[in-house]
């Protein structure tokens, strides 16, 4: 499995890396940093959604809150970062454990989440959720399977916190009690 895995991590490194390509990934690796991108979205979901304003708001937490999560995992499991000879990794990261992807966790916690406020809007939650997920081993910050780890994580995280948030009061006049 983990030969499977560096095999898997090489063929990313080495195949499609256009200048364009490159910064493009770059780019969206880094909206995800923090989970910015999934607050975002959440903060746009209050404003555009005042009927579940409370629950958006709710759902702009999970991705930081998958972050933190994901950290204490990571704490336990230490693997390194992966290390390719001649391809260092495209960008920095916070900390120099890998094992589960973070952003993974984050981005596959939100989508599920917020899909189940917007199911109109899931295929794109989870077309952007794996797109930011698939950055991370183009980049060289993750194997493989820290992405498929993390997704099943954050998927996990996600159906339990959209669960909760759908149980909060519907009422956009009532306070924010949550």
């Amino acid at each position: 499995m983990i030969e499977l895995d560096r095999k898997v991590l090489r063929f990313m490194r080495t195949r499609g890396h256009a200048p364009p390509v490159e910064k493009t990934a770059h780019l969206i690796s880094k909206s995800g940093e923090n989970a910015y991108l999934w607050f975002g979205l959440g903060l746009a979901g209050a404003v555009f959604d005042t009927k579940r304003r409370k629950q958006w708001l709710a759902a702009s937490m999970i991705g930081p809150f998958a972050i933190g999560f994901n950290f204490l995992i990571k704490l336990v499991v230490k693997r390194p970062r992966p290390q390719l000879d001649g391809l260092p990794p495209i960008g920095g990261a916070p900390s120099s454990l890998s094992f589960p992807s973070a952003h993974a966790t984050a981005s596959f916690a939100a989508a599920t989440a917020m899909s189940r406020l917007a199911p109109e809007l899931k295929l794109a939650l989870f077309g952007a959720a794996s797109l930011m997920a698939v950055t991370r081993p183009y980049l060289g910050m993750h194997y493989p399977s820290d992405i498929v780890a993390g997704a099943v994580l954050g998927t996990a995280l996600g159906t339990v916190a959209g669960s909760l948030i759908e149980k909060l009061d519907e009422d956009p006049d009532a306070p924010y009690d949550f």
